[in-house]
């Protein structure tokens, strides 16, 4: 009879956990079919993730550079397993790969994808900046985020996202169109 030592031994697999995160991701799109350009966005967003709630879509004018086209944006959340960092690299091939050119700073764009939070996160580097820097300015990204995670929190101002959107005065116009 032969006798094997490990036949007696219990097997112990370890299996690594992967950790999802929610990323809530501003879409805005102001050049060409703007409607069809969002919807291409997110199924580009469906292959980094789960994307588990889409805002309507409102029409919003242009912040900061006024002299350009309306906007239609909408808030995606998404749960993904990627960090941030990598996220925001597939996020700007998406952009690429729908032809955007960054040709001049806040100007016109068939499409502008912008990670708002992930999770409970702060991330201050040059590539990225988590929470996004104005968020709590601006009506077009507060309006539809509010839909979607109106209880999530801003992890510096500790307010929620729907407190936030009460607080901001009067100022951009923004209008809601359709569910997604």
């Amino acid at each position: 009879m032969i006798s094997l030592p490990c036949c007696t031994q219990k097997v112990t697999k370890v299996i690594a956990k992967r950790v999802t995160n929610t990323a809530c991701l501003s879409l805005g799109s102001n050049l060409g079919d703007r409607l069809a350009n969002l919807n291409c966005a997110i199924d580009g967003l469906r292959k980094l993730g789960s994307v588990s709630a889409i805002s309507g879509i409102y029409e919003a004018e242009p912040v900061e550079m006024t002299n350009q086209p309306w906007f239609l944006n909408c808030a995606v959340k998404l749960e993904t397993y990627l960090p941030p960092e990598q996220l925001l690299h597939k996020i700007l091939r998406i952009e690429r790969e729908m032809g955007r050119i960054r040709a001049q700073p806040k100007g016109a764009r068939n499409i502008d994808i912008d990670i708002l939070l992930f999770g409970d996160r702060q991330i201050d580097s040059e590539e990225l900046t988590i929470p996004h820097p104005a968020l709590q300015t601006r009506r077009f990204v507060l309006e539809p985020l509010a839909e979607i995670a109106p209880q999530a929190r801003h992890p510096i101002l500790n307010k929620t996202i729907s407190q936030l959107k009460d607080e901001l005065g009067a100022g951009q116009l923004v209008q809601r169109l359709t569910e997604q």
